[in-house]
């Protein structure tokens, strides 16, 4: 198993971020482009334990996959989503986002990756793999979240 982890601080509040990754499909895509569909096939009270059916266009191949929440913390100061997956029955992923309100207008993004090769021969491949995804996307969200903060304060 391979883990990669990033932290960035984001000039946009707690609850603009969270929105990004746990809102609706539309929110989502701006962060995540490729996921095409996410649609609810179990849902409990508590987060954990819900499981959502998403579709991932890789090219011109879309995959299809099952996300389930696997932990989940919504408080006002501290946010945490871990979700797992499995990818073409080759990979097992974990996606963990935990955010911290630092103040009112900005936060601290913690992003860690997990990759667990299902199949003995993908073991190699996970000794070249770099962490410039996780990098790339902690960017593409500070980027989403402060450029999205921006525009809602020009319009009050």
């Amino acid at each position: 198993m391979k883990s990669w982890s990033k932290e960035i601080e984001i000039e946009a509040p707690i609850d603009q971020v969270w929105g990004l990754l746990e809102g609706p499909l539309e929110e989502m895509q701006k962060i995540m482009p490729q996921v095409v569909d996410h649609k609810p096939v179990k849902v409990t009270d508590v987060g954990v334990g819900s499981i959502y059916r998403q579709r991932y266009k890789e090219g011109k191949r879309i995959e299809e996959y099952d996300v389930e929440t696997l932990e989940y913390d919504n408080a006002p100061d501290k946010k945490k989503l871990k979700v797992g997956f499995t990818l073409a029955k080759m990979f097992e992923i974990t996606a963990l986002y935990e955010l911290y309100q630092i103040n009112q207008q900005k936060t601290r993004f913690t992003y860690t990756c997990t990759n667990r090769p299902l199949k003995s021969f993908l073991k190699l491949f996970l000794l070249f793999a770099s962490d410039k995804i996780v990098v790339q996307f902690c960017e593409r969200v500070k980027k989403v979240a402060e450029e999205d903060y921006k525009k809602t304060n020009l319009l009050v």
